[in-house]
């Protein structure tokens, strides 16, 4: 997993006008993980999207004007951090985890277990394995696991 990035990238707070780009990414996941119910249509996602930049939870990563991907952050609790698929690969989500993690002393996260590139993406980050669930917590219904990244005493 690169943590240099490949190419030109600015991270900067989200806009309003941005909720369409960002969902479009989610819906992108969505729509090409197999392993993943689609509960939630194209405009939810938007919808969705909108709401976290209203609340300022959101940073995107732009590279030539255009968002390939983007984190949620409220306090510490890492809601969202996806990557646009052609953007994969380039450095784009360890840039923003790492800009997450000079912002706090602790992160904490959840995933799929059927996530394995998340789960192996976060384990690279330092996060550590705290809680597994079983699905009855989450919409999609999937087994899932709480991950958590503290920064060292200096």
């Amino acid at each position: 997993m690169s943590e240099v990035l490949t190419r030109p990238t600015t991270l900067r707070p989200a806009q309003p006008l941005d909720a369409g780009a960002v969902g479009g990414i989610m819906s992108d996941f969505a729509r090409d993980t197999n392993w993943l119910p689609r509960i939630h249509t194209a405009a939810e996602d938007i919808a969705h999207a909108d709401a976290m930049i209203a609340r300022g939870w959101v940073t995107v990563a732009e590279q030539a004007g255009k968002i390939t991907g983007f984190a949620a952050c409220e306090r510490g609790e890492l809601d969202a951090l996806y990557v646009s698929h052609a953007a994969r690969g380039q450095g784009i989500g360890s840039a923003l985890l790492i800009a997450l993690k000079s912002r706090h002393k602790t992160l904490t996260c959840w995933t799929f277990q059927a996530n394995a590139r998340a789960i192996a993406f976060y384990r690279h980050h330092g996060f550590a394995e705290t809680a597994r669930g079983d699905g009855s917590a989450n919409d999609e219904g999937l087994p899932d696991l709480t991950l958590h990244w503290q920064r060292e005493a200096a």
